[in-house]
């Protein structure tokens, strides 16, 4: 008998997990477009709405919302956030530990 049960755990990164190519890149833009899908649904805005408000067109706001990103860069993403009414900071500080690759993370 196979079992077919077996779990693999996550590096924390998905993209990295499936040997995805920029797997930091990719989670930072998965976890920015959460954020502007998040807030694009607290303040009750359409896809036009969101659209007239971010500077681009309803379908690349569904496509924002659905997590296809290939058209996004993190800067325009950043801009977004800020066109919803956010202050972003980016802070650089050293790693704590040598035992492991440095890494980007989205807070809030």
């Amino acid at each position: 008998m196979i079992d077919d049960n077996r779990v693999q755990v996550s590096s924390g990164n998905v993209f990295a997990d499936l040997g995805l190519p920029n797997p930091e890149e990719r989670l930072v833009k998965a976890e920015l477009a959460s954020k502007i899908s998040s807030l694009i649904d607290q303040k009750q805005l359409t896809q036009m709405n969101a659209a007239e408000l971010l500077g681009i067109d309803q379908p690349k706001v569904s496509a924002l919302v659905r997590g296809r990103l290939g058209g996004f860069s993190t800067d325009r993403l950043l801009r977004f956030l800020l066109a919803l009414g956010n202050d972003v900071d980016i802070v650089v500080k050293p790693k704590l530990d040598n035992s492991s690759e440095a890494k980007i993370t989205v807070i809030g």
